[in-house]
């Protein structure tokens, strides 16, 4: 024990000796540390000058100065919005010039120009003269009537004029009827007669006296937009059977019927009876739909819409090309709505499907027992649509009191 305590006074005797050298070591160990801490600080200092140096920000500025948006830079973009805002007024332009259609009659909306009753009268003419002259435009035919049958087969009918059963029939009787039938086919492009299309039957009828006055202005201006409706039905077979020679080879084989109000025919009654039309209605409710709409539209502050109905015989093939040919644009003359103006060349294309019905025929049916539809398969399509009437189109000759039943409507 006494020897561990003298080595250990040795030692510290050894460290007095050398005590004179802790303090330099002490200020080289600080000096090294100061210096590494100076180099890495120099090296930071160095990169940071090079990247913030003049030279650096000169570049820098250079590279601006060549991305720089030019002092004439807002004449470009106000180009730009100025193009933007003729493209919009352009659309709104177009839009409304869909809406802008012939009238039959330039006499009546917003309010008659002539006292004179008879002005209806006219309307009501002109209405189904336009009719007639749509149907002969796609050289519309009908099937042997039971007068010509009965002078081209004198044998098959009483004197009455009645049919006999086709089991009755002689040989000769069936050959002659078939013949008929054919040429009956081939000197139209569809058969097509025009009290299928609403409207032609009750202008017929139809009694301005029975009704007054605000409730035949009324019932002109849905009228009028009926005939506009029938008109691009009537367009679209003309275009799908332009091709074609006969209802034979015509894609399109007969128009049975166009409806706006099927199962809820509207009325005008008055003291000398009712008579019934089947005319558009404004579709402002759940109560006014012929079907539900994908497309939620209802009559608005911008648009009017309106459902119908259209039931044609078609080739098998011409199914999809005739609804999509309903659906596309189409031509019409304006003349403005005093119908003096220049003629102006507008398109319109305002027909949406909203549901389609195929259904196989049998030709044996007494339907079809006198039609000839040539070798095509041939099916019943029933197409329910929405016509989209742009207001600003039509809104400054639209009555007074058809305005004042839009507006007292709330949709449900």
């Amino acid at each position: 024990m006494a020897l561990k305590f003298k080595d250990i006074l040795q030692k510290l005797s050894l460290i007095k000796d050398y005590s004179s050298l802790v303090v330099p070591l002490v200020i080289v160990a600080v000096a090294v540390v100061i210096f590494v801490l100076t180099q890495l600080m120099s090296n930071r200092l160095r990169v940071r000058v090079e990247q913030e140096s003049v030279s650096q920000r000169g570049k820098k500025v250079n590279s601006l100065v060549k991305n720089a948006v030019s002092q004439e830079q807002w004449k470009c973009e106000q180009q730009y919005q100025d193009a933007y805002e003729r493209d919009a007024n352009q659309i709104a332009f177009l839009v409304k010039q869909t809406t802008e259609r012939e009238l039959l009659s330039y006499k009546i909306f917003p309010e008659p120009k002539d006292p004179s009753m008879l002005i209806f009268v006219e309307f009501g003419q002109r209405f189904r003269s336009g009719i007639e002259q749509l149907v002969a435009g796609i050289k519309a035919g009908e099937c042997p009537t039971e007068t010509e049958l009965s002078k081209s087969l004198p044998g098959s009918y009483s004197q009455w004029g009645d049919r006999l059963t086709s089991q009755r029939l002689g040989e000769v009787d069936a050959t002659i009827k078939e013949e008929l039938c054919q040429a009956k086919a081939k000197s139209a492009s569809i058969y097509c007669n025009p009290t299928a299309l609403a409207g032609y039957e009750f202008w017929k009828e139809y009694k301005y006296y029975d009704v007054g006055k605000e409730e035949s202005i009324q019932q002109c201006w849905y009228q009028q937009l009926g005939y506009w409706i029938i008109e691009d039905i009537i367009k679209t077979i003309a275009t799908m059977n332009s091709a074609s020679q006969n209802v034979l080879t015509s894609p399109v084989k007969r128009l049975l019927s166009v409806d706006f109000t099927p199962g809820k025919q509207q009325s005008s009654a008055g003291p000398r009876g009712t008579v019934v039309s089947n005319r558009p209605h404004y579709v402002r409710s759940s109560e006014d739909l012929l079907t539900e709409p994908y497309t939620q539209r209802y009559c608005n502050d911008d648009m009017d819409i309106v459902q119908f109905k259209c039931v044609v015989l078609v080739s098998a093939k011409a199914v999809l090309p005739f609804m999509t040919e309903l659906c596309s644009a189409k031509e019409h003359e304006f003349r403005g709505f005093s119908g003096q103006d220049p003629k102006q060349t507008f398109r319109h294309n305002q027909i949406t499907i909203l549901e389609s019905n195929i259904r196989s025929i049998n030709l044996k049916d007494e339907e079809h027992e006198l039609y000839r539809y040539g070798d095509d398969a041939v099916v019943e399509l029933e197409l329910i649509c929405e016509y989209l009437f742009n207001k600003s189109g039509y809104e400054e000759i639209k009555p007074e009191s058809v305005k004042k039943e839009l507006a007292s409507a709330k949709k449900t």
